[in-house]
């Protein structure tokens, strides 16, 4: 569900960005930022590309991958591989500072947050004189479902 103040804050944010980097302010590059910081968790370039296709908005492939490179790069959307060929992408500007736990079976990606890998960031920061700028810890395991279902196979 889409944070209209959140969203009101991000595009006046990606608007200095493009006028920064002499970049058209096209309605397409807004419809896919309002379509990015409307959804919850992570998404693939096909899962934007067919949700702005249902809803009827016009915009092709590459101004998707276009306009999700921008982003990324002005740290408004963060960009994840998982282990796969598939880059996930997720709204990052304004939301907490989380890690991934990943299946490696089903892909499913659960996300977490727990205090003490920031208080770890920070000595290791002082510690070895780096100011940290954020982090990345991603987990790769298998799930309860998929472990479940391993087990009623080997049972059958």
């Amino acid at each position: 569900m889409l944070d209209p103040e959140k969203y009101e804050e991000v595009k006046k944010i990606f608007t200095a960005y493009l006028e920064s980097k002499g970049l058209r302010k096209t309605s397409e590059r807004y419809a896919i930022l309002e379509e990015i910081y409307s959804r919850t968790g992570h998404f693939d370039v096909e899962e934007l590309y067919a949700g702005m296709k249902d809803r009827g908005v016009q915009v092709s492939r590459a101004t998707v991958y276009n306009t999700l490179d921008l982003l990324v790069e002005h740290h408004l959307v963060s960009k994840h591989q998982f282990g796969r060929n598939l880059a996930q992408y997720e709204k990052s500007y304004g939301y907490r500072q989380h890690d991934h736990v990943i299946c490696t079976e089903c892909h499913k990606v659960v996300e977490f947050c727990d205090p003490r890998i920031h208080g770890i960031q920070t000595m290791v920061g002082e510690l070895l004189n780096f100011h940290i700028l954020h982090h990345s810890l991603n987990l790769y395991g298998i799930c309860g479902d998929c472990r479940a279902k391993a087990a009623r196979t080997i049972t059958e």
